[in-house]
C-alpha cells in the first residue's frame, strides 16, 4: 500500500506543478487537460481502494 501512496503523491505533485508553471495558453485546452488529470487522480484513488478491499478480504 505504501507504493500506491507514493505514486499518488507523485501524481498530485505533478498536477500542482502543471497548474503552477506549465499551463497551456488556450483556456479550453487547459480546462480539458485539468479535467483529464483530475479524472486520473480519482481513478487512482479508486484503484487504491479496490486493492485495499482485496487485501482486507484475504485477511478474513
Amino acid at each position: 500500500m505504501k507504493k500506491h501512496l507514493i505514486i499518488y503523491g507523485i501524481l498530485v505533485t505533478l498536477f500542482i506543478i502543471y497548474n503552477a508553471f506549465f499551463q497551456v495558453k488556450d483556456e479550453v485546452l487547459n480546462e480539458i487537460l485539468n479535467i483529464i488529470f483530475s479524472s486520473i487522480l480519482f481513478l487512482y484513488i479508486a484503484i487504491m481502494a479496490w486493492v485495499l478491499l482485496k487485501k482486507i478480504k484475504k485477511v478474513k
